[in-house]
């Protein structure tokens, strides 16, 4: 799935694909993540240098969470998750990767909501601005059936719901809500 965002007045754009694993060696996965989901997104940015730079911010609420389900968690990247940072990637236009699972095959629901954000280098403070963001994941049923939910845009509104709990839980960083771009609508 591709979808567009602007920064800067520059049109950019990024490309999902969510499949499932086939060969969980090939990604650096453990056997028994065989059948559950990866997720690749591409950004594809003109911008040049510190112009290319951007960061992932995912949140996932899932089953088997803090909250049973009922509220979404920072996702940081596992190497990386005791920095005080909102981003699980960040770079020039980073890819973002993610392949979660389970070695069991219990019935789980797993939702993750994926935003390509950006930070302003002349800013005072540390802030992240969002561009656009996706959503996706898994269900596994009661036979431990793994189907993939479909990848769908997600609005203004999604993110600026998440504003109380990324303040609270990156309290060094000020995040803007999102405004709705003139070219996307998004």
């Amino acid at each position: 799935m591709i979808f567009s965002f602007l920064r800067d007045d520059t049109q950019g754009s990024l490309a999902v694909t969510v499949e499932h694993v086939d060969d969980p060696a090939a990604i650096g996965k453990h056997p028994s993540a065989r059948g559950f989901p990866s997720c690749t997104a591409v950004v594809d940015y003109p911008g040049k240098g510190y112009r290319a730079l951007f960061g992932w911010v995912q949140l996932v609420r899932s089953t088997d969470n803090s909250s049973a389900g009922a509220a979404f968690d920072m996702d940081p990247f596992y190497l990386f998750e005791d920095a005080p940072s909102p981003y699980a990637f960040f770079g020039i236009n980073p890819t973002l990767f993610d392949a979660p699972s389970r070695v069991r095959r219990d019935p789980l629901v797993w939702t993750a909501q994926s935003y390509l954000a950006w930070t302003p280098m002349d800013d005072t403070e540390r802030r992240v601005r969002p561009l656009v963001g996706f959503s996706w994941g898994f269900d596994v049923d009661s036979d431990g059936r793994i189907t993939l939910q479909p990848v769908r845009a997600l609005s203004p509104a999604d993110w600026n719901a998440h504003l109380p709990h990324l303040g609270t839980s990156c309290p060094g960083w000020v995040f803007d809500t999102w405004q709705p771009s003139p070219a996307t609508g998004r």
